[in-house]
Formats: structure tokens, C-alpha cells, sequence
């Protein structure tokens, strides 16, 4: 019988904490060897770093990266703010009407600048999925030097006809989760309703991950801050056009939290960028998509210069 290849070891670190301001203490964890090339790892919302697979981790530092990941703040053990706000503000700003929110967008990015910096790093290829996409752009425009390449994953340029959310998930994205109890409940539920169709995942297993991101330090008045910072966010196209680091846009042609229209902008707005479209994709990242994944973010590193 023929032996079967054993995957190499990957060095994992423990969970460790980057202060990155004055009163923002980032909790990150990084895959493979630091001489890989640096590549962070930006979740979306209300998602801890868990949410990024510890098997696509590994495939990506198996890849030549180091991988980084993190909890944002108001997420997971990272700091968590005081802040209030109502679902009155939300459905104002869903609405497109001004409100004041407790951070923006570019704030959150400033964050990720300030891990970079804990970790002695002054340039990474970023990946961004959903509210990460956005903070990766932002990113990009913000301090093009420090993003080697850009990877958009399931996100939008924050123009709102396109990348639209279908007005039937706002309920289930606001509805109060008080309890462990609950917030499992609800939250297999909303990901029954917005994952892939073409790669389902087991009602049991969506219960497990609820579970265990309730027990990290599920926070619901923070999912609504980081809610009102994506509502509030600005329309990016124009900066966008001026990006010339590689970038990649993939995106699913089932998602009903973003839809496929924010993933075509964003690609169209960025010159040179490659827009990967998925059939049978909805708002999450299948384990059969990780090989994909993974390809396409090292074809893009390797374009950059």
C-alpha cells in the first residue's frame, strides 16, 4: 500500500495581545514560520479570528505566508467599547440618513496599522472578508506602501446601489440574542440563511461554531457599533481607482448579505484587479473552497513586486 504524505508541521502561537492605541488592545494568533511572507488575516462582522479556519490557516502559512489573524475590536478578546447604540440608529442609517457613529471603518483599519507595527511589520498582503473587505480597502487606500496585495473576499465599495443586503436578513442581524441559548439559536439560523447552497454545512456543526464564538466573548451592543460603522461608511470608488498593489476580488454569485454587485465594483473600480466569481457561494467560506482560496491569494502575492 503506498504511504500516505504526512502535511509538514505548521508552528501555531498562543492567542497574544498588541496594544494599538491608547485604549485598544487587539488579541491576534499567528500560523508558520515568521520569515513567510506576512499576511493578515481580517475578519467581518461581529466574527472572531476563529471564524477564520484553523485548516485554511495552516494551508495558507503551508503556502509561504505568515499567517496572522485577530479579533477586532468589540470582538471576540479584543477591547470591547461602552458605546451605545439603538436600533433606531440603525434602521436611520440603513435608511441612508446621517448618523454619529462610535468609530468608523477607518478606525477599525487603523487598528490592523497598529498590530502591523506591534509586530515589527511595516508592509503585509491583507485578506478582508465582508466588513474586512471594507477595512482591507480602506487599508489600501489609506497606506498603499504598507499592503503588498489586497485581497477582497464577499465585500463592497460602500456605494449603496451596489453590494446591497436583502432587507429580509436586517431582522435577523438586529433581533436581541440574550443567553448562550439564543444567540446558538439564531445564529445557525441566520447562517442557514446566508451560506453557501452549493456547499451546505450541517445544522449541527453551524451550532458548535455559534457556541464557541458565544463563549469567546460574543458581544451584541458591539456587532451593533461595528453595524453602524459599516452603515456609515463612505463610498470608496474613487479612491479605489487609485490602488496599484495586485489585487484579487472573489466573490460569491449566492450571497444575499452582499450582493455579487459589491464584489464587481470593487474589481472594476481597482485597475488590473482579477475578479474571481464562485457558483453555488453565499456569505461564508466553505472548507471545499480553501484549496481556491488559497491558490488564487499566492498568485496574487506573487504579482507583487
Amino acid at each position: 500500500m503506498p504511504s500516505r504524505r504526512k502535511e509538514p508541521a505548521v508552528p501555531v502561537s498562543a492567542e497574544l495581545l498588541a496594544p494599538v492605541s491608547p485604549d485598544v488592545e487587539i488579541c491576534y494568533q499567528t500560523f508558520g514560520s515568521a520569515e513567510g511572507d506576512p499576511l493578515l488575516l481580517v475578519m467581518g462582522l461581529g466574527g472572531p479570528m476563529t471564524w477564520w479556519d484553523p485548516a485554511l490557516c495552516r494551508q495558507l502559512a503551508r503556502a509561504g505566508f505568515y499567517v496572522i489573524r485577530y479579533d477586532n475590536r468589540d470582538t471576540g478578546r479584543s477591547t470591547h467599547s461602552e458605546a451605545r447604540v439603538s436600533r433606531a440608529m440603525l434602521v436611520r442609517a440603513f435608511a441612508g440618513r446621517r448618523v454619529r457613529a462610535p468609530y468608523s471603518i477607518s478606525d477599525l483599519a487603523q487598528d490592523a496599522f497598529g498590530l502591523l507595527d506591534h509586530l515589527g511589520l511595516r508592509s503585509a498582503h491583507v485578506v478582508g472578508i465582508s466588513m474586512g473587505g471594507m477595512i482591507a480597502q480602506s487599508m489600501a487606500i489609506e497606506q498603499p506602501r504598507r499592503v503588498r496585495s489586497l485581497t477582497s473576499i464577499m465585500s463592497t465599495t460602500g456605494r449603496r446601489t451596489v453590494g446591497w443586503q436583502s432587507p429580509k436578513l436586517l431582522p435577523a442581524l438586529i433581533a436581541p440574542r440574550s443567553g448562550r441559548e439564543a444567540y446558538v439559536r439564531t445564529s445557525a439560523l441566520l447562517w442557514k440563511m446566508i451560506g453557501s447552497p452549493g456547499y451546505p454545512i450541517d445544522h449541527d456543526e453551524l451550532a458548535v461554531r455559534a457556541g464557541e464564538t458565544y463563549d469567546r466573548g460574543f458581544d451584541q451592543r458591539g456587532v451593533l457599533r461595528q453595524m453602524l460603522a459599516v452603515l456609515t461608511q463612505p463610498d470608496r470608488t474613487l479612491r479605489l481607482r487609485s490602488l496599484r498593489m495586485p489585487t484579487l476580488v472573489i466573490h460569491g454569485l449566492s450571497d444575499k448579505m452582499v450582493h455579487v454587485s459589491g464584489g464587481r465594483a470593487t474589481a472594476a473600480a481597482v485597475p488590473g484587479a482579477e475578479l474571481l466569481l464562485i457558483d453555488g457561494m453565499g456569505h461564508d467560506l466553505p472548507a471545499p473552497l480553501f484549496p481556491t482560496v488559497v491558490d488564487a491569494v499566492r498568485r496574487t502575492a506573487d504579482r507583487a513586486a
